[in-house]
């Protein structure tokens, strides 16, 4: 696929710091100076987009337990946000999705970790082992030395982001997730920092570099459930909004 200056969709920050999106049928070309498209899209749309509310602050019938029939009781709802507040498990939606736009708000505590995986399936023992991963973190727990591509908004292991665009721990973040028929984008904070495609020998040879090369059902899904990751800290998310594209 070209570079997404031409993508199915493109996020914008309105008045109020939601999500918008714009399709592609209103984008005209990308704003001056895009260089390698990794730009700050700012478009209003014309037409009513077809979002589904994950999550509104309100109720977590969306979800359930990775391999559960009910929310595990260390998710909880706090002053309108969904939080790990204890030991828990993972999340994940009672819906599966292939393609979609996933947005969201996150914030993390300093030296706090999570993630929100894609395409996952209960066919494994841990939504890792099959599901793609957004990857969200206190960037400050890797240190000069750290691995880029585990920091804040990459594909976990595999692609790093573009730059940092994380606000400082303990204050939201907002985020979409694109995934378009094998095309993957991660946006922060109004910026898309890490594009690639499923499937592709590029993607083949990154997933035999990391540890996923032992798990077969890593990535292979074309549809599945979203998780969002306990991996021990107070992570919070609101907002949460799903566009199917399929």
């Amino acid at each position: 696929m070209t570079a997404r200056c031409l993508s199915v969709s493109l996020v914008a920050l309105c008045a109020s710091s939601c999500f918008v999106v714009a399709s592609k049928e209103q984008y005209t070309g990308p704003p001056p100076g895009c260089g390698a498209c990794e730009e700050t899209a700012r478009f209003e749309p014309t037409v009513p987009l077809e979002w589904i509310t994950l999550f509104d602050g309100t109720s977590l019938d969306a979800f359930r337990g990775y391999r559960a029939e009910d929310v595990p009781a260390g998710w909880r709802i706090v002053d309108g946000a969904l939080v790990r507040v204890d030991g828990a498990g993972d999340l994940i939606t009672r819906g599966e999705w292939g393609s979609f736009e996933l947005a969201f708000e996150w914030r993390i505590p300093p030296g706090g970790n999570s993630g929100v995986m894609f395409h996952v399936s209960e066919d494994q023992g841990a939504t890792w082992e099959s599901g793609p991963e957004y990857q969200v973190l206190d960037n400050a727990i890797l240190g000069e030395d750290g691995d880029p591509s585990t920091s804040a908004a990459a594909n976990y292991a595999l692609h790093a982001p573009s730059r940092d665009m994380t606000n400082p721990p303990g204050t939201w973040n907002r985020a979409l997730l694109v995934v378009d028929h094998g095309h993957v984008e991660h946006w922060l904070n109004g910026v898309r920092v890490v594009s690639y495609d499923l499937w592709t020998p590029d993607w083949e040879a990154r997933v035999a570099a990391t540890k996923f090369k032992t798990r077969p059902a890593y990535g292979r899904n074309r549809k599945g459930h979203i998780a969002f990751q306990d991996h021990g800290a107070r992570v919070a998310y609101r907002n949460i909004r799903l566009l199917p594209l399929d």
